[in-house]
């Protein structure tokens, strides 16, 4: 019997059958994914794209509000929403309108307009920082607000999270084994040792957090407000705040990544929960899918920016490279798309929307656990909730971590495909976004409960 409380072979027969029906069902993306071997490599575009469910990857025609339709003609109730890239929902008729506009009047330029002006005067609005920087991509934001956190504060050292999700930036992939920071498992083409200048700790340890920012080496401490790529884990009440209090103690910059927390309120946790960062990243949907980063920071920093700069550069010939900022970051396009997606579709009324149907989504997983006697948890999160195969939430990433059950993860995911739903890979999570509607989410429960009543109905499921 594994942690989930089903057994392996249970699983494994419910998975083939449902890999059989796939295909059966997916002609025309077994074809695609047949032909794609030939040119692109792992016959996807990013490898990761092949690490679904599916036996071969699920070709997308087009999409829609909280719904998209695969090559063969299949209609799917999307709950994964590009992984928070469609928060809300995919193509918004006010993005569509902006990228339309947009495409006679030039894509990127090099330079600032307008709407880079209005954008900068909205995110101050939303989010109280006053200063804005926009990037390509979160990732982006991460890394160059890295690069200004080590200038600023003379010191070396990355502070994050075990489990931590901050895209792909080099400083972050590592965790915390035994007492010790060691490299992400898995990763490629790692030339120099990360635990030289990162150091990660578990979430909602304040007495690990004091000490790591007590050996006064700490530049910054980047985290997500609760996190969201391990498994959902929320934070400790006040544990946050004690983030920013010893931050401040040990002379550490507060760097607070949102990018899949802004589920939670326009201003994210950062206005919700009174955060006050230094620096304030945000990446995914905040330009409506097209793809866009901001960091916004305190007038304190914007000011040791100012200084940092002007050091940088004593003595030398030239302007010099700062190490940010790409040819395409802030290009009018994602601009105008931006300044729409703030003024017209990441508004009051999209989260009034939203989030009362990931609550009722996450009441619907609760009557299922109770209903077939597993020892699984939820957790919610705003617009996102989670059912996780562990008796309570957890909260460190270790303990998300090991709850995970792939093989078990896997197989429902698969069920739910084959009838018309997605929801996000990797872990259980769902979003809601402000097209999805009531009956969306009594399916999703209602596909679920069936799922679960087939793989339990096998013999041995239980022993």
């Amino acid at each position: 019997m594994t942690a989930s409380g089903i057994s392996p072979s249970a699983v494994e027969a419910f998975a083939q059958r449902e890999r059989e029906r796939f295909i059966a069902r997916n002609p025309k993306s077994v074809a695609l994914a047949e032909r794609a071997r030939n040119s692109l490599y792992g016959g996807v575009p990013m490898h990761w794209m092949a690490d679904w469910s599916t036996p071969v990857p699920l070709f997308v025609e087009r999409a829609k509000g909280a719904r998209f339709y695969d090559v063969d003609g299949h209609e799917y109730i999307d709950f994964c929403l590009g992984d928070t890239g469609s928060m809300f929902g995919h193509s918004p008729d006010p993005i569509a309108k902006a990228i339309a506009e947009q495409g006679n009047n030039g894509l990127t330029t090099m330079l600032p307009g307008e709407d880079a002006v209005i954008c900068g005067e909205l995110l101050a609005a939303r989010f109280g920082l006053p200063f804005w920087q926009v990037t390509a991509t979160a990732t982006d934001s991460n890394r160059y607000v890295l690069r200004w956190a080590r200038a600023i504060t003379q010191r070396k050292t990355l502070l994050v999270f075990d489990g931590c999700y901050h895209g792909t930036v080099d400083d972050v992939m590592v965790r915390y084994r035994d007492g010790e920071t060691v490299p992400r498992s898995g990763l490629l083409g790692q030339a120099y040792d990360l635990t030289q200048h990162s150091r990660s700790i578990p979430f909602n340890d304040v007495t690990a957090l004091e000490a790591a920012l007590a050996q006064g080496d700490v530049c910054a401490l980047l985290c997500e407000p609760a996190m969201t790529n391990i498994g959902m884990v929320l934070p400790e009440p006040g544990f946050m705040q004690q983030c920013r209090e010893l931050t401040r103690k040990y002379g550490a910059l507060l760097i607070i990544d949102e990018t899949h927390t802004i589920s939670t309120d326009r201003g994210g946790c950062t206005q919700l929960w009174n955060l006050d960062p230094d620096f304030f990243v945000v990446g995914k949907p905040i330009a409506g899918g097209v793809p866009c980063g901001i960091f916004g920071c305190s007038e304190a920093m914007a000011e040791a920016m100012t200084a940092a700069r002007k050091k940088a550069s004593e003595g030398s010939h030239g302007h010099g490279h700062s190490g940010m900022g790409t040819t395409l970051s802030a290009n009018a396009l994602a601009m105008h798309c931006m300044r729409a997606n703030l003024e017209q579709v990441m508004t009051e009324t999209a989260y009034a929307h939203m989030l009362p149907l990931a609550k009722r989504l996450a009441d619907g997983f609760r009557s299922l656990i109770g209903k077939h006697d597993l020892k699984w948890s939820v957790t919610e999160l705003g617009a996102r909730s989670e059912f996780q195969f562990c008796p309570v939430s957890p909260k460190t990433g270790a303990e998300a971590e090991a709850a995970f059950h792939d093989e078990l993860q896997m197989a429902l995911h698969l069920y739910l495909i084959n009838r018309g739903i997605l929801i996000t890979p990797f872990h259980n999570m769902t979003l809601c976004c402000p097209s999805t509607t009531a009956d969306d989410v009594d399916q999703l429960v209602s596909m679920l409960d069936q799922a679960l009543t087939e793989l339990l109905a096998i013999p041995g499921a239980r022993e």
